[in-house]
């Protein structure tokens, strides 16, 4: 059983930054992949990034590449995402999730994760 806090979120203006943290309890951290999601108003749910257990790999939504960092810190069984130049569109509330995986291979299918964090919620102002 792994338990999964998000936290960081908040209010900022059009192109700041924020980072977000996940932490995670319970055991073999390390052995799981990590991935971000998020939901805004009125939508589903939506892949943002995912990262191998070994922080080897990554994977990126094309609507986030070049302005979101997902990492990881197996030592403090905790997942980050550091978001810059943020966009009102941003605004959501995003998840993190974790999957039983070693293959290596960052995880963007929902689907395919174990367990989720309840969110922390992200607003961005024009």
């Amino acid at each position: 059983q792994v338990q999964l806090v998000e936290s960081g979120g908040g209010l900022v203006q059009a192109g700041g930054s924020l980072r977000l943290s996940c932490a995670a309890s319970g055991r073999a951290f390390s052995t799981y992949a990590m991935g971000w999601f998020r939901q805004a108003p009125g939508k589903e749910r939506e892949f943002i990034a995912a990262i191998s257990w070994s922080s080897l790999s990554t994977d990126y939504a094309d609507s986030v590449k070049g302005r979101f960092t997902v990492s990881r810190d197996n030592a403090k069984n905790t997942v980050y995402l550091q978001i810059n130049s943020l966009k009102p569109e941003d605004t959501a509330i995003s998840y993190c999730a974790a999957a039983r995986s070693t293959s290596g291979i960052p995880i963007a299918r929902e689907y395919l994760y174990d367990y989720w964090g309840q969110g922390t919620q992200v607003t961005v102002s024009s």
